[in-house]
């Protein structure tokens, strides 16, 4: 998993816990010695808060265990995959494209940051130059053709920002 996105991930889980650990009973509290919970409408804020603050603690805590499962030895050499940088032709478009496929925490398509959960990047995964593949959008479809791959291995980086071979930049 990339260091920063590790490091985005568990920035926002500290945050969270500490708001559900000292913000939000502390809220509570206030709301409750104010009396009549029936009506105390800080009170109901407080605790939807703390119902959405542990949904999301929920959620970045499988995301932080479905990114450390990732096993860049299993990402191919010779096909689009995670950390690859693609380009394409789109005939629909007849312009070229250049990607980089990325998790979605790192997506940014203005500038070629494609998540490999998205409609292109799934589309894109798995395919060797000289590929075809017909991609259904939101804008509708599109045809792109795998001109040039450069693989996270051919980067010579592990996704982390170091080198592959465990040596040090």
């Amino acid at each position: 998993m990339p260091e920063h996105i590790k490091k985005q991930l568990l920035d926002e889980i500290n945050s969270l816990e500490h708001e559900l650990a000292y913000e939000l009973p502390a809220e509570i509290k206030k709301a409750v010695a104010m009396g009549d919970l029936s009506e105390n409408a800080e009170y109901h804020m407080a605790k939807q808060r703390q119902d959405f603050v542990n949904a999301r603690l929920g959620q970045l805590k499988r995301r932080m265990a479905e990114l450390s499962l990732v096993n860049l030895a299993n990402i191919p050499r010779d096909k689009a995959g995670f950390g690859s940088t693609v380009v394409v032709y789109d005939s629909t478009k007849d312009e070229e494209f250049v990607y980089r496929l990325v998790t979605s925490e790192e997506s940014d398509v203005a500038k070629g940051l494609i998540s490999t959960t998205s409609p292109i990047g799934r589309g894109l995964v798995g395919k060797r130059v000289g590929d075809v593949t017909t991609i259904v959008t939101p804008n509708g479809k599109r045809q792109l053709e795998v001109l040039k791959l450069t693989t996270i291995h051919d980067d010579g980086e592990n996704g982390d920002g170091q080198p592959a071979d465990g040596a040090t930049q």
